[in-house]
């Protein structure tokens, strides 16, 4: 059974994907969450439409995300974490907790997903993580771990 993917699926694929599966994950499983739909003619149709339609939104808020972009580089993010006395913090930082200071400490509400951590942060000190908003939009987010 062929179907299109409504959301992004790790191990199917990504949004807009025309997939095959097993007959009863995709009527059991994907169509009844709101997962995908039957790639039938209509649908193939309406999709072409639906991509459009999503990029014609995302280019109209490229101004939108250079904006962000511009409040968020020159400014460091204070993160408070529990770290024993040689500085070794208790469980890491992910894009969660950055997405929850970047909500805190200055406003703004950037979803996870579009944060991205590139090492694994278990020491008290001073990193840097992508933002990637947009094809076209990237940036750089400041933040330091301090200890509580």
């Amino acid at each position: 059974m062929d179907v299109i993917l409504l959301k992004n699926i790790s191990t199917l694929g990504d949004k807009h994907d025309v997939v095959s599966v097993k007959n009863g994950f995709g009527r059991n499983y994907l169509i009844p969450k709101g997962l995908a739909v039957i790639a039938n003619g209509s649908n193939l149709a309406k999709l072409d439409e639906l991509i459009a339609k999503e990029k014609a939104e995302e280019d109209q808020r490229i101004e939108e995300f250079k904006q962000i972009i511009e409040k968020v580089e020159g400014k460091t993010l204070k993160i408070g974490v529990k770290a024993g006395t040689s500085g070794k913090i208790f469980g890491s930082i992910t894009n969660i907790q950055l997405a929850k200071a970047l909500t805190e400490q200055l406003d703004l509400d950037i979803p996870r997903k579009k944060i991205v951590v590139d090492e694994e942060i278990k020491m008290i000190g001073a990193y840097s993580a992508d933002l990637n908003l947009h094809d076209e939009v990237q940036g750089k987010i400041s933040f330091e771990l301090v200890k509580e």
